[in-house]
């Protein structure tokens, strides 16, 4: 009402619209109506920046009593609940008298391999986890924590980590060793396959075989083969060929010889598997199978072979398909030094 009155006022007066309007908003504002007077003026929000975590990066202060504040919470692996203190201080690492190991007088002790580590609880929320915990939920890159380990272990045996498998699938030495225990499984033949099966399941079942090299039996492991650290050679060989890395078990095979049967001399692989085989030796294929894929009229019709000529089928000669097959007669297979071997019969 207050404004139809002005309304009838302003006609009377002749007030001009701008001088109308100022009047018409000045009695909202006293009389408290319209939308616009009748909300009041919120306060202006305070915009803060989202505090910037941290970065998480390994610590740079040590702890002032070394082990002795490690092992005030440390005196149990976090993931089996093993109490692991006292095999840790049988291990080498823990040998006071080499004054290559970290608990050696002057030596840093855990955090030699852990690196700083004052301050490092993650329990407390003010805290970072600056620690090289050496697992694979650590916040490190593996290159970050393979450090501390090429720091004292860097020989040529491991010149080739980047450049070889593991080293490509960003494996870190604690994925394979374990350094709180007195004796590491991978650095010992009985246990060493059990540790490379963790991720080689093929090649477990492969030494399951008939035929295979004695790894399940714990005479050999994998390092007599392979070097796990990298090498310039196909899948990590212990030598620069695979009949090198044969020949240093079967030196017998090398030679040289009078007679060479060619495959001896180019490439175990042709006739044996590695692993292990259903057939005896490690063969790939059953005799005859297995020579006629070279050896197709080598003094003899070039007639294939096979169970057609088993004394079953009505078939003759069937010398050369049962027992032995080819190796009945030829039995120097490897190649003969005798004068008449070059049909490596003798």
């Amino acid at each position: 009402m207050p404004n139809i009155t002005l309304l009838r006022r302003a006609r009377t007066m002749r007030l001009s619209k701008p001088l109308l309007s100022a009047l018409l908003a000045l009695a909202a504002l006293s009389s408290g109506a319209g939308p616009a007077a009748a909300q009041t003026p919120a306060a202006p929000k305070v915009v803060t920046a989202a505090a910037t975590p941290l970065p998480v990066v390994q610590g740079t202060r040590y702890s002032e009593k070394g082990a002795d504040t490690c092992l005030n919470c440390h005196d149990e692996d976090a993931d089996t609940a093993v109490h692991t203190t006292a095999a840790m201080f049988k291990s080498k690492h823990a040998r006071r008298g080499d004054p290559r190991s970290p608990f050696a007088k002057g030596g840093l002790q855990c955090e030699s391999c852990h690196g700083p580590g004052y301050n490092h609880s993650i329990k407390d929320s003010k805290k970072l986890p600056t620690i090289n915990s050496q697992k694979a939920s650590s916040f490190m890159t593996p290159a970050q924590r393979n450090a501390p380990c090429l720091g004292c272990h860097e020989n040529s045996a491991r010149n080739a980590w980047h450049a070889e498998g593991h080293g490509r699938a960003d494996l870190a030495c604690a994925s394979c060793h374990k350094m709180h225990t007195a004796k590491d499984p991978v650095m010992a033949k009985a246990t060493e396959a059990q540790v490379c099966y963790t991720c080689h399941k093929t090649q477990r079942a492969e030494f399951q075989r008939a035929s295979a090299h004695p790894v399940r039996q714990g005479k050999m492991g994998c390092s007599d083969c392979h070097n796990a650290h990298g090498n310039s050679t196909p899948a990590m060989l212990a030598g620069q060929t695979l009949n090198q890395t044969c020949f240093s078990c079967h030196a017998e095979k090398r030679g040289p010889l009078l007679w060479e049967h060619a495959p001896v001399a180019e490439d175990c692989g042709q006739c044996h598997t590695s692993h292990g085989s259903p057939r005896a030796g490690l063969l790939t294929k059953s005799a005859p199978l297995l020579c006629q894929e070279c050896h197709t009229v080598a003094g003899h019709p070039a007639v294939s072979r096979t169970a057609a000529g088993l004394p079953s089928q009505g078939g003759a000669g069937a010398i050369f398909v049962t027992a032995g097959s080819c190796l009945n007669c030829h039995t120097q297979v490897h190649g003969s030094n005798h004068p008449a071997g070059n049909k490596l019969m003798r």
